[in-house]
């Protein structure tokens, strides 16, 4: 029963100062919900980057053997890697450099020889096509298929053709079947063609430069790729070829937490200070409740429990708000491309960011209000009567 009461105690005296609890709920709820918003707009962020990035490349690159410059058995190691638990989609690639002219323009590009459906199963290539057809590649005989930025620089449309050379390479006219739009950099500087017009350009034959993987699940990478070095190939996971993504989320998600927690903690400064208040302004009750045999200890969790139902009051008011500020947004729109085709983020609000963030203000909220809970448990009955 005595949990209920000093429960009872706790809620009469928040009731009984209503403007200061009033005050104390909406400071901690404008924190929480700056948090909330924040982290769904985080995981936004996120989700759009893997959209953006990982989603758009190879979740494994195998490349040659130490101190060669091709696979040569690429064809039986696409086979065994195929049969890998987990790989959807496997792509041959011979890659070489290439500058292309045309009418007096000209552009040092990189070149990828590919097969139409492997590379598609991995990169989804066809998806980015805004004009002309990338399976043309197979059927059309020396034809290319480049970025949107590429044709932009060189002035070419569909059907025209271009002049390829480099040296040691075959010089080549490719004709124009296809235009993508990946919304990356990499759309000024990749031209696909067919292996076979690869390796006539490149003058070699029956080998590759790198093999590319997609898992069904770009977080296997890392277990896809131990098995494939298994085979006497080096292999790397998108992980590995591309840390700076794991970077650049790992320091937007860490600045944002520390900097919103931060902001929470401030305002269970604002609760204990209401506390500190509520000690002097009750110091006769207290003195009242000591003589009518009620223990310090039961005192001290009185007023750890005002601080824990001002905390979870606050979090429940500013995880709502905040959610509800967040999916009424849909997204945030940067007015420009700030990173990887990247120029508005989507809100994604998720039921455990939101059980989190009460749970840890609660929390917090219970900690802030040990100190003053203990100063008022500390006053003598007799003293604290007698104060006015």
């Amino acid at each position: 029963m005595r949990p209920v009461y000093e429960l009872y105690i706790a809620i009469r005296h928040l009731t009984s100062r209503r403007r200061q609890t009033i005050f104390s709920v909406l400071a901690v709820g404008l924190a929480v919900m700056g948090l909330m918003w924040s982290q769904a707009l985080m995981v936004g962020f996120t989700d759009e980057m893997y959209s953006k990035t990982v989603d758009r490349m190879a979740h494994v690159t195998v490349e040659p053997k130490e101190d060669e410059n091709y696979i040569h058995l690429y064809r039986k190691l696409t086979e065994d890697i195929t049969h890998i638990d987990g790989v959807v989609g496997v792509s041959p690639v011979l890659a070489g450099a290439a500058t292309f002219e045309y009418k007096g323009k000209n552009k040092n590009v990189a070149i990828q020889g590919i097969k139409v459906e492997a590379h598609d199963s991995v990169l989804h290539i066809n998806d980015d096509i805004v004009e002309g057809s990338f399976r043309d590649l197979e059927v059309t005989p020396n034809s290319v298929v480049v970025g949107d930025a590429l044709a932009e620089k060189l002035g070419v449309e569909i059907g025209d053709t271009i002049d390829a050379s480099f040296p040691e390479a075959n010089p080549a006219a490719l004709k124009v079947v296809g235009i993508y739009d990946s919304g990356t950099p990499l759309d000024e500087t990749i031209a696909i063609t067919s292996l076979s017009t690869a390796q006539d350009f490149l003058d070699v034959s029956n080998v590759v430069t790198t093999i590319l993987v997609r898992g069904d699940d770009r977080e296997r990478a890392q277990a896809i790729s131990e098995e494939i070095d298994t085979m006497g190939y080096p292999a790397s996971g998108w992980k590995e070829t591309n840390p700076e993504i794991i970077q650049t989320l790992k320091l937007e998600g860490t600045s944002n937490t520390i900097i919103m927690s931060l902001i929470i903690i401030i305002a269970s400064f604002g609760i204990v200070s209401t506390l500190f208040m509520a000690v002097m302004e009750k110091t006769k009750e207290i003195g009242m409740l000591m003589a009518m045999g009620v223990p310090r200890r039961s005192i001290m969790i009185i007023f750890v429990m005002e601080s824990g139902i001002l905390g979870l009051l606050g979090a429940i008011v500013g995880v709502m708000v905040g959610a509800a500020l967040a999916i009424q947004m849909g997204s945030y729109d940067y007015g420009m491309e700030v990173m990887a085709g990247i120029s508005s983020i989507p809100f994604v609000v998720r039921i455990q960011d939101a059980v989190i963030i009460v749970l840890f203000t609660f929390l917090l909220n219970l900690i802030a209000g040990i100190y003053p809970a203990s100063r008022a448990s500390k006053l003598k009955p007799v003293e604290a009567i007698g104060r006015e």
